[in-house]
């Protein structure tokens, strides 16, 4: 028994002789009674915030320029491609007036608009002279898509897409997906117009709009002097189904979109087409049955002089001639 009292006697005097209250060290008491250093509060004999210089959120020390993730929204690669190229005008002001995000191949961005004022979107995205292939989606509510739309364009950059997208009854949700591969990737911006009341998008038509039944297509060919092309299609409150295609020469498509807008009347199909070169032709095709019909306002937007890129005459024959410059 003395032999226990003596050993659970020392057991208690080096307890006693560890603990932070008898060694008197303010570092030792500090350690057990703070809480361990967390995100934004720094340790003991580690600089903080006003001692190690302007760390963010509160950081001991900046982490080096190597680490920093550098965001897609300003990624100066991102605005180079939204900047390049000659764009229509309001596809400028929506890059301009956005931030334009890099969407991925295989990736998925969503623009979300809560309040109820937005009636409409531009919706406009563009690539760095690759194909682009994307699937662009209006969500309104769970599990409702009344806007669905598949665009490809073969040069991402010459023929950057532009539409405007009705959101009527809010809150509403913009996605669009980049269905190509990862080496393909596209710069997409959606900002919300400014224009309030609603007005009907072939109030101020140049042009007669067309009736096309469905199963139906018509074609609108341009001049050269035409650089970009204005499409309204709408119904009388049907479904809208439909396939947009943009040909330069016999079977030669540069841009096809194929449209899907539960309500016609309510959500109109408003884009801009760019046309450069000559020989474009614009084919709209109703891909409903005969009971669902369409209007459809295909005219120039934009004319210009014509002598874009290719106007010129290209010249041949740099030597003197076949048969002079041989030897005979």
């Amino acid at each position: 028994m003395k032999f226990y009292a003596t050993t659970l006697l020392a057991l208690a005097s080096g307890a006693a002789a560890f603990s932070p209250a008898a060694s008197g060290n303010a570092r030792s008491t500090a350690l057990f009674s703070a809480p361990p250093p967390g995100r934004g509060q720094p340790g003991p004999g580690q600089p903080g915030p006003q001692q190690g210089g302007p760390g963010p959120q509160g950081r001991g020390t900046a982490p080096p320029p190597v680490v920093r993730r550098m965001n897609a929204r300003g990624n100066p690669v991102t605005q180079q491609i939204a900047k390049s190229g000659n764009s229509h005008p309001q596809s400028r002001a929506v890059w301009d007036a956005s931030q334009p995000v890099l969407v991925q191949g295989g990736s998925l961005k969503t623009w979300s608009f809560a309040s109820p004022i937005v009636e409409r979107v531009q919706v406009v995205m563009k690539t760095e002279g690759r194909p682009l292939d994307a699937n662009l989606e209006l969500w309104q509510g769970p599990d409702n898509t009344p806007y669905k739309m598949r665009v490809y364009v073969e040069d991402g950059a010459q023929r950057s897409f532009n539409c405007v997208i009705e959101t009527p009854r809010g809150p509403n949700t913009v996605a669009i997906r980049n269905t190509a591969n990862l080496e393909f990737p596209l710069v997409a911006g959606v900002v919300p117009s400014e224009v309030r009341e609603r007005i009907s998008p072939l109030a101020d038509a140049k042009t007669t709009p067309r009736t096309i039944q469905g199963g139906a297509l018509r074609t609108y060919p341009f001049d050269p002097n035409v650089e970009s092309v204005k499409i309204v299609l709408q119904t009388d409150g049907r479904p809208l189904n439909s396939r947009i295609e943009l040909l330069q020469g016999p079977n030669n498509i540069k841009q096809v979109m194929e449209l899907y807008t539960e309500d016609g009347l309510d959500r109109p199909y408003i884009a801009i087409i760019e046309t450069p070169g000559s020989g474009n032709v614009v084919r709209v095709v109703n891909t409903a049955t005969m009971e669902f019909p369409l209007t459809a306002l295909v005219e120039a937007d934009m004319i210009g002089d014509g002598m874009g890129p290719g106007g010129d005459a290209v010249l041949g024959g740099d030597g003197p001639g076949f048969m002079l410059d041989r030897a005979w």
